[in-house]
């Protein structure tokens, strides 16, 4: 008897589990004969080299929270340079012993990136209509479908005025090549991380982005291209991309949640229209090879298979009652500063601490607010919360705490953390802050096992665990959600990123890490949860950095400098498009234990951590 998809996802899910005396099936070593490739080409596309104008981008960072703050830019090729250099483009190259590799604004495991960004538009100045293919090493365009007039003008009949749609992909095998089995969630929470990082690079430039939720993923394919076979020809399975997600961008001021699922669902609707065009225009590209041979995860594909989506009308999420406002952040720094040095620390000095009210406003950010990125972009309520390993924290005592995104998941939290913790309230935590101490305790040593016995999650100041909402709510919605879930993960950690970046305590600099090598049923043990009602998706731990001296750091794009336009403002240019491929430089991938920006480079780390850069 076949099983069906939700049981094809819990399954996955528990399969690929790390224990304490096993971690889930991978190699078990780095095969690097076949290191993939960290940038996707498109060869014989058109290619519209971008201007580097993130340093113009004058919106600060608490500006972000306040809606309305930050005026909308004009969409033209500077903007939507902006927008691309600041979420998916390069943030810094690092170099050791002659290996170099490049890091990017959106966090990604092992610093794999298996995620690929496309722009689909009906034309703005300096940029033609068309279907583009992001590339972040060249910080160029490369265009893969050409609208003509007719079909351009269509286009931007479907979307709002002057709105563009940003796609994502992921190369499954790009993590696979590392992680093995459990490299289909580290490609969930890279996909998550992207989607925050286009909603904030949006907000930046005072724009909205909303997620496609109805969208289903063979539209999605077909809308990016991905389902034509004649541009992968020669390539191998492994190497082709899975529809991930696509994001309403409308150059406006914060639309008002029912205006912003009105126009996703609007364009969601069209889908079939938007293929259509995008389908008629004329193509050109042939994608790139991006290793000489592969593994086959056959248990990767069977899920990425069972949580493929259809078209659906999803049901619009009720909010609660409104939130105050968020308290100023970042010390008056640039949006583009915080975004650009966002870096994950590969070791904590086990000694810095952070205030209770630097704790509370991390904490903070991580509640949905109309209005306010990231979680305006996803049309969904809260069902990923926090258990808290409170180290260093002045003013708190140290332990467990449990941080309710929702007043709705109340009862189902406390009843799936069934351990006889005390619910208390923290003296001195803001009222609409639902933090409670579970219980005090010294849990450095248990948070340091639960993720696979790595120091940094003891050394910081804090420490936690994404608790999700699983079982109950694929058996109610259906596999697909097993996807949105480590997505709505993969935003919660991009929002303490940030924060972590732009925090200002007295008790010293912090930076944060994402953990995916954590062994799940100690955790859950740990929390008494029992079942997979509530299972934990994703670890994060924010602490003091110690900077690896040994490292050399580049700018991002200094081999491109000399060839592109400043990044002052200025008025808008018409692209340059050669079909000659752009400047490179060779780049070496990587990551450690954690979320190192050491590299995979030779001196590289434990091939299970799934940690992030």
């Amino acid at each position: 008897m076949s099983r069906s998809p939700v049981e094809r996802a819990l399954s996955y899910h528990t399969r690929t589990k790390h224990h304490l005396r096993r971690y889930a099936r991978s190699l078990g070593h780095l095969d690097w004969s076949t290191q993939p490739d960290p940038f996707r080409t498109f060869e014989g596309a058109p290619e519209v080299l971008l201007p580097l104008r993130a340093g113009g981008v004058a919106a600060s960072y608490r500006d972000l929270y306040r809606p309305g703050a930050v005026p909308p830019a004009a969409v033209e090729l500077g903007s939507i340079a902006a927008l691309f250099e600041l979420s998916l483009g390069l943030s810094a190259w690092k170099e050791y012993r002659g290996s170099r590799w490049a890091l990017r604004c959106n966090p990604s495991s092992g610093n794999l990136h298996p995620t690929e960004g496309y722009l689909l538009s009906a034309g703005a100045p300096g940029l033609p209509a068309g279907l583009y293919h992001y590339v972040s090493r060249d910080h160029k365009l490369e265009r893969r479908s050409t609208l003509d007039a007719g079909a351009s003008r269509a286009l931007s009949e479907l979307l709002p005025a002057g709105g563009f749609l940003v796609g994502l992909s992921s190369v499954h095998w790009r993590e696979a090549w590392k992680y093995g089995e459990r490299a289909f969630r580290y490609c969930q929470h890279d996909a998550g991380h992207a989607i925050a990082a286009v909603r904030y690079a949006a907000a930046a430039l005072g724009w909205s982005a909303v997620l496609l939720d109805d969208l289903g993923d063979p539209e999605l394919s077909a809308l990016l291209g991905l389902d034509r076979d004649a541009d992968f020809a020669g390539i191998a399975a492994a190497d082709r991309e899975h529809p991930d997600a696509a994001l309403l961008v409308v150059p406006a001021a914060p639309l008002r949640r029912e205006e912003a699922l009105a126009a996703a669902r609007a364009a969601s609707a069209r889908a079939a229209g938007l293929t259509r065009l995008a389908g008629e225009g004329a193509w050109a590209g042939r994608a790139n090879a991006l290793s000489p041979s592969h593994v086959d995860w056959d248990v990767i594909e069977d899920v990425a298979e069972a949580t493929c989506k259809a078209h659906t009308e999803e049901p619009a999420a009720v909010l609660e009652s409104a939130l105050p406002p968020l308290p100023d952040g970042g010390g008056g720094a640039l949006a583009s500063e915080i975004i650009r040095t966002r870096r994950s620390a590969s070791a904590f000095d086990g000694l810095t601490s952070i205030g209770a009210e630097t704790f509370y406003a991390m904490l903070d950010h991580l509640l949905p607010r109309p209005g306010v990125p990231p979680w305006d972009a996803l049309p969904w309520a809260p069902r990923v919360h926090a258990v808290v390993f409170v180290h260093r924290v002045r003013g708190l005592a140290p332990g467990l705490y449990a941080l309710e995104r929702s007043e709705a998941a109340h009862e189902g939290l406390r009843a799936a953390l069934a351990h006889p913790f005390a619910w208390e309230k923290p003296e001195g935590c803001p009222d609409h802050l639902r933090l409670y101490r579970l219980s005090e305790a010294d849990l450095r040593s248990a948070a340091q096992i639960v993720s696979c016995h790595q120091e940094i999650a003891a050394d910081g100041a804090f420490s936690l665990g994404m608790v999700a909402d699983l079982g109950a709510t694929l058996r109610e919605r259906g596999a697909p959600w097993y996807r949105r879930l480590f997505w709505e993960a993969g935003v919660l950690g991009h929002a303490l990123y940030l924060e972590a970046e732009a925090a200002r305590d007295s008790g010293g600099r912090v930076r944060a890490t994402g953990i995916g090598c954590y062994f799940d049923d100690v955790f859950h043990e740990l929390c008494g949860i029992a079942g997979d009602d509530f299972q934990s998706l994703y670890h994060f731990t924010v602490g003091g950095p110690v900077e690896d001296t040994r490292l050399t750091t580049l700018a991002p794009y200094e081999h491109l400098e000399s060839a592109r336009l400043p990044a002052s403002p200025s008025p808008a240019h018409r692209p340059q498009e050669s079909t000659q491929p752009a400047q490179t430089v060779a780049p070496v991938a990587g990551a450690g234990d954690v979320d190192r920006d050491i590299g995979l480079c030779s001196y590289g780390q434990s091939t299970r951590s799934g940690a992030r850069v």
